[in-house]
């Protein structure tokens, strides 16, 4: 990183990546051009992992298949000072692997905790995920580097 006072620590990395509920995840996609795409996100404490959840056909999972390395980019809160013209941040950007999910229990608990970083109505969870969970494609990204900063501007 260039401006080692922007730096963030790993924790706060962390909790950004928990907090925050989309992010874009690049993938190389056909003929080596990179290919963003906005999702959703889950970061597991409990392996260090993001999960992510998809439809199981389309341009994403074709580049995954080819190409297992990714990057995954989240801002946090954007702010700016009454007047200010200038922008303040903070932003985590995740290096890794894609690792496609087969378990069903493991897909259905990941999609569970995701939807409760939108809502805490578990009886829409609960239909939400019977009703897709056997058409969901999760995949989750191992970090192998993961850096934050905290932008301001001025």
């Amino acid at each position: 990183m260039m401006r080692s006072k922007q730096q963030l620590d790993p924790d706060e990395c962390v909790e950004i990546l928990k907090k925050e509920k989309r992010g874009v995840l690049s993938v190389i996609g056909d003929n080596g051009y990179p290919y963003g795409v906005p999702l959703n996100h889950f970061y597991n404490e409990e392996d260090g992992r993001i999960y992510f959840h998809s439809a199981r056909k389309g341009h994403k999972i074709d580049a995954i298949r080819r190409c297992d390395k990714a990057s995954f980019c989240v801002f946090g809160e954007v702010s700016r000072e009454e007047g200010g013209w200038a922008l303040n941040f903070k932003s985590v950007i995740v290096f890794g692997k894609i690792e496609f999910i087969d378990d069903v229990d493991t897909i259905y608990d990941i999609a569970a905790k995701l939807s409760r970083k939108f809502t805490c109505d578990e009886e829409y969870i609960r239909r939400e995920i019977e009703k897709y969970g056997p058409s969901t494609m999760m995949f989750a990204l191992s970090p192998e580097y993961i850096s934050g900063k905290a932008v301001n501007e001025s």
